[in-house]
């Protein structure tokens, strides 16, 4: 199956539920990304600011960059100029870095904040009082350059499917509560960023609308190894 076939149905199966597709292109060489926009794609999701910044540099300017792995504090500044989305706001330390940037380059960044819902220790992500203590700080409240338009949350890996349900579930339960509390009257508050390859269909009937895809659109993903010449 090719890249573009694989873009072309799940948009066929996206497009009525109104769920966003990010293509999650990390690790995939320029050709991959070129032939998923050929085919109507627009929003690519990478792991690490230096991938990004270079992938941003050679491919066309119009596509829209969501940044969903751990951001780093001293990153922020690299991709700050262009990045359409930072789905994996994590702390509020973060969250005012990403603002200082975002001023300096006259523009105001969307971020979503990543909400920790796995049963492991390596998901990074607030919990539910962390969440809440950093929208009701002053330091918060004084962020004029970062946008929150909503949640995102990484299930357990596991093969449980009740289990990633519940997950999904407390997750969205939770987005709607967080909206209806502190961003009733602001309609850009809109976006359930939940669901991969593996579990983005559970994802959509808990209420996601935003699902990040790599292997089902790329391919499984291939370690390089170096031969020594």
């Amino acid at each position: 199956m090719s890249i573009t076939t694989n873009i072309e149905e799940i948009q066929t199966e996206l497009k009525p539920l109104g769920v966003t597709l990010v293509a999650i292109s990390k690790t995939k060489p320029i050709e991959d990304i070129q032939e998923a926009y050929d085919a109507g794609q627009r929003i690519f999701g990478e792991n690490m600011v230096q991938e990004m910044v270079d992938k941003y540099e050679k491919l066309p300017k119009d596509i829209e960059w969501h940044l969903v792995g751990h951001l780093q504090t001293n990153k922020v500044k690299y991709i700050a100029p262009f990045v359409a989305m930072i789905e994996s706001v994590d702390s509020l330390k973060v969250l005012k870095e990403i603002n200082k940037y975002a001023h300096k380059n006259n523009r105001i960044i969307d971020c979503l904040l990543q909400i920790y819902i796995a049963d492991e220790d390596s998901k990074f992500g607030l919990d539910h009082v962390e969440l809440i203590e950093l929208l009701e700080s002053q330091e918060y409240a004084e962020l004029e350059n970062v946008r929150i338009r909503g949640l995102m949350g990484i299930a357990t890996n596991t093969d449980n499917e009740k289990f990633i349900k519940e997950e999904f579930y407390e997750l969205k339960m939770l987005f709607d509560g967080i909206k209806v509390s502190y961003f009733r009257k602001e309609e850009f508050f809109d976006t359930l960023s939940m669901g991969m390859s593996s579990d983005y269909k559970i994802a959509i009937e808990q209420g996601s609308n935003m699902i990040r895809l790599g292997s089902t659109l790329f391919g499984k993903r291939v370690i390089k190894h170096f031969k020594a010449k």
